[in-house]
């Protein structure tokens, strides 16, 4: 052209964009610079569309580059030019460059206001894309059917029904709705916040409709698990003849099959999109790796993804991701590096997934090389991936990582403030769940049923209770949550954790349509409590009721045979697991397990155990805790070394049972040696459990100095049960000192609690302090305290005898004391001699022995003796700590009389034969 104007160069350079040569725009641009031709905005809102075209950083650098000749042209009052560089800043996830832009508009229309709220919400800032909405209305913009396409959309993503009808209304009023691609978002709105029946009414109303009607409608069904009506949708669709289905569809429908039920019909989808030439698209793909890792069937899903020709970033999420949920975390993990090496840039989604491969012990390291990875291309400061760091941190027990993380995270919603909660719950460190609850109301954040589920689960003491369980059950009344299932069955479980079965049974009766998981709480609080024949009958209840037996239950009905050491009925219960075919279930494993450990049949828990290789935790820590409970320290610890051999890591129960081993065996250096390895080697955080296995092997042995420093320094603050532990020992040495404290602490703690009188009271009578004796009795008798009475009992086929002391009430009493008569005579002859310490009355020495002779565990024995059969075990149960008296009777008696007895108390197993005890004396 000889002759060129202004428009010949715009509406060259708009043409070349239009026909994707960039580069000769570019070229044209530059022409127009040297010859001084005028900018114009028409131009440049062309030359940014180009930009969207060009690789993340060259369109980046593009843009920046034409947005500062566009300051310095003037031309920042052209709308169409900053609408343009709206979408490039928005599709390049520069978030911020998009909002400080804005701000700079003078001049902003409805698509200006509509490219920000596509450049907020699509990456991820939909509350702020819906302030931008609401900031608009108030300007007095008017919407036009994009706006209200992309709004109506935001509130779908959102889930949020308020704003979504709200926008709905202001729709129908401005007479957009018969829009088709308006209604197509109203359909697809309605169908995410649930409103189904609204927006099949809408669909049905629709003059017209295209391809995208029909794909939201299949959509909705999908999302709520409709399968049929999405295949009814989808029949109508295809049998119009006047639209065909496309890759949306197909991607629909897939999703909908994604479960073991419906994987047959996913798989015809599947041949369906072959005919259709639609399998080389990769959303489908995509949606049928999902489908099909969903159902189950991992390798068909491997199959897909790794034949795929191209893949696109959601491909590698998806397929991370379905390794995670398979618990295949070696595989997401190296799938992950595999990403790596491409030219896909992993994001928030992708890292999320990865985060969920990290979350045991066993991976924290790679937890850390791949937070590493999100501190090096600046994705911490996402809120779902630094929710995803909190929970693996959490997983792994590491607390300080959780805090660290926290604290640094820019911005914080109910699900950080849940896993920080969970985190200490999980520590039983109530303080801080409390004061995390506490901040998270004063910073605006609302709280859900989750939230309230955790905290209730960290209380687990009668002072906690009173001063933080009832005013929470009082909050959750006043706020409505009580009426949530997981709430109510939650507080059973507090109550009943914190000592007040009374109060879980009366939460229970209020709860109107009681689930399983209801009928299990309570029978679990029931098992707690030690009323185990309470928690079978609430099973039969719960059976007549008209709910199935499930794993949990049987478990639970298990536990409860194993607190009334009924070995008889917990063999029943395991048959009937397995007529119900939930012998394989690892809960039920376990607890069979646990049931015939504690009913004094190892042999029969060590023929139950999985395979080492296949072996789940929980069978692990139970062996060991087996061990522990009979004194078998050796085999405790070669346990442990064994499991960690094959791989696993212990966990916080695990070294429960491993130290309470070690404090059984009097073990202390070993104790702290495991103790401090928790966390230097295996990266478990020691919790309160841990250390009162400390405190209790230091008391045995009667360091008291080095175990008042070790609760100085705890890491946790010390409840009930150090400072029970601490007074028992004391009363052992007979040092006043450490008992006065202990027993100060535990009143401060609970000023009913009968354990810390009568175990003060026992130490003043070791030290033949008998007015303090008095004292003490005179003062619990004021305040209404009983002591619990001391019970032995051991059951013959279906018949269990019961004695208290100096009990007189048994039919055959005669021959019961009769037998003592014998066994203290043959006794004598081998040189018995009583033990008075554990009389604890001012009286004279042949007074004690007598009172010593009327124990529960010895009348138990010779009603034993006599009722045994010769080369049969004898069984004996008893509800308190054996006395030193009577466990030397028992060993004489295993010699003498050349029987095998086992005795059961609330702490361990003693294994009396030939004279010994499998305690070796300690206990």
């Amino acid at each position: 052209m000889p002759d060129r104007t202004p428009s010949s160069w715009y509406t060259s350079i708009s043409g070349c964009v239009r026909c994707g040569h960039e580069s000769t725009a570019f070229d044209l641009l530059r022409g127009m610079r040297e010859r001084a031709v005028p900018l114009s905005g028409f131009a440049l809102a062309s030359l940014v569309t180009a930009c969207e075209r060009r690789d993340k950083e060259e369109g980046r650098a593009c843009g920046a580059a034409i947005h500062a000749l566009t300051h310095k042209a003037g031309l920042m009052v052209n709308v169409y030019i900053g609408t343009a560089l709206l979408h490039l800043y928005g599709s390049r996830k520069h978030v911020l460059d998009a909002q400080k832009l804005f701000q700079e508009m003078p001049e902003r229309n409805v698509v200006s206001w509509t490219a920000l709220m596509v450049a907020l919400s699509s990456n991820g800032y939909l509350e702020e894309a819906l302030r931008a909405y609401r900031r608009m209305r108030m300007e007095g913009v008017a919407c036009n059917a994009n706006a209200f396409a992309t709004v109506v959309s935001l509130c779908g993503s959102l889930e949020s029904e308020m704003a979504g009808l709200q926008v709905f209304s202001q729709v129908l009023v401005s007479g957009l709705q018969r829009q088709v691609s308006v209604a197509n978002s109203l359909i697809t709105m309605l169908g995410n916040i649930g409103r189904v029946k609204d927006a099949e009414k809408l669909f049905y109303r629709m003059e017209g409709r295209d391809t995208i009607s029909w794909n939201a409608m299949v959509s909705m069904y999908s999302h709520e698990g409709l399968c049929s009506k999405c295949f009814m949708v989808f029949s109508d669709m295809r049998r119009g003849g006047l639209l065909r289905h496309d890759a949306t569809t197909m991607c629909s429908l897939i999703c909908a099959c994604a479960s073991s039920d419906y994987v047959n019909i996913g798989s015809g989808i599947h041949s369906l999109c072959l005919r259709g030439g639609l399998h080389s698209y990769i959303p489908v793909i995509n949606a049928l790796v999902n489908m099909y890792s969903t159902a189950g069937k991992l390798v068909d899903a491997e199959f897909l993804f790794w034949s795929m020709g191209r893949r696109d970033l959601i491909s590698w999420n998806t397929m991370i991701s379905s390794y995670v949920q398979s618990g295949n975390s070696m595989d997401a993990l190296k799938t992950l590096g595999q990403l790596l090496q491409t030219n896909e840039s992993p994001d928030r989604m992708t890292f999320s997934s990865a985060l969920g491969a990290c979350s045991s012990p066993g991976a924290l390291m790679d937890g850390r090389m791949v937070h590493a990875m999100i501190l090096q291309l600046s994705l911490d400061c996402n809120l779902l991936v630094g929710n995803s760091l909190l929970t693996m941190y959490g997983k792994c027990s590491c607390i300080q990582d959780v805090e660290r993380v926290f604290q640094l995270m820019s911005t914080h919603d109910v699900v950080s403030c849940n896993v920080l909660i969970g985190s200490y719950s999980a520590l039983e460190d109530c303080t801080k769940v409390m004061q995390v609850f506490t901040w998270m109301r004063r910073a605006g954040l609302k709280p859900n049923y989750i939230t309230i589920v955790n905290i209730q689960g960290s209380f687990k003491s009668s002072n906690e209770l009173r001063n933080y369980g009832l005013p929470l059950h009082a909050y959750t009344i006043h706020t409505g949550f009580v009426a949530d299932d997981y709430v109510s069955n939650s507080l059973i479980t507090m109550y009943a954790n914190c000592g007040d079965l009374d109060s879980s049974t009366k939460v229970f009766r209020t709860i109107i349509k009681k689930s399983v998981v209801s009928w299990n709480a309570m029978i679990a609080a029931n098992v707690q409590h030690g009323h185990g024949e309470e928690g079978l009958k609430l099973s039969m209840d719960m059976w007549h009721a008209g709910n199935n037996l499930d794993h949990v239950c049987l478990a639970e009905c298990l536990s409860s045979s194993a607190s009334l050491a009924s070995l008889e009925e917990g063999m029943q219960l395991h048959g009937l697991g397995v007529k119900c075919g939930l012998d394989n279930d690892s809960h039920v494993v376990n607890a069979a397990m646990d049931m015939y450990g504690k009913c004094g049949k190892m042999d029969e828990m060590l023929k139950m155990l999985p395979d080492p290789a296949v072996r789940p935790q929980q069978c692990w820590n139970t062996l060991i805790s087996g061990y522990a409970k009979y004194g078998y320290f050796k085999e405790a610890e070669d346990t442990f070394k064994h499991m960690v051999s094959m791989g696993r890591k212990p966990d916080y129960v695990t070294f429960v049972t491993l130290l309470s081993a070690c404090s059984h065996a009097g073990l202390v250096d070993k104790s702290i040696d495991y103790y401090n390895s928790m966390s230097s080697v295996f990266g478990v955080s020691p919790g309160i459990k841990h250390c009162v296995c400390i405190v209790d092997v230091l008391g045995r042995l009667g360091r008291f100095t080095e175990a008042e420093k070790f609760i100085e320094d705890m890491p946790v603050l010390p409840n009930d049960l150090i400072w029970r532990s601490l007074l028992s020992s004391s009363r052992t040495h007979k040092n006043l000192d450490i008992g006065r404290k202990a027993a100060k602490k535990l009143l401060e703690l609970d000023p009913f609690d009968d354990s810390a009188y009568v175990l003060l009271s026992n130490l003043y009578a070791t030290s033949a302090r008998w007015s303090d004796v008095d004292r003490l009795r005179s003062h619990m008798k004021n305040i209404n305290l009983n002591k619990r009475p001391a019970c032995s009992w051991l059951k013959q086929k279906k018949e269990v005898s019961t004695f208290g002391i100096g009990d007189r009430s048994h039919n055959d009493t005669e021959k019961i004391y009769a037998k003592l008569d014998e066994i203290f005579l043959k006794l004598r002859e081998v040189g018995y001699v009583a033990d008075t310490s554990s009389a604890l009355h001012d009286t004279d020495e042949e007074q004690k022995e007598q009172n010593l002779w009327n124990h529960s565990e010895k009348l138990a024995l010779a009603y034993g003796l006599i009722t045994v059969p010769e080369g049969c075990t004898v069984r004996i149960f008893k509800n308190l700590r054996v006395c030193a008296d009577c466990h030397l009777v028992f060993k004489l008696v295993s010699m003498v009389f050349d029987r095998e007895i086992v005795l059961r108390d609330p702490y361990r197993f003693h294994h009396f034969k030939g004279g010994s005890c499998s305690c070796s004396d300690f206990w």
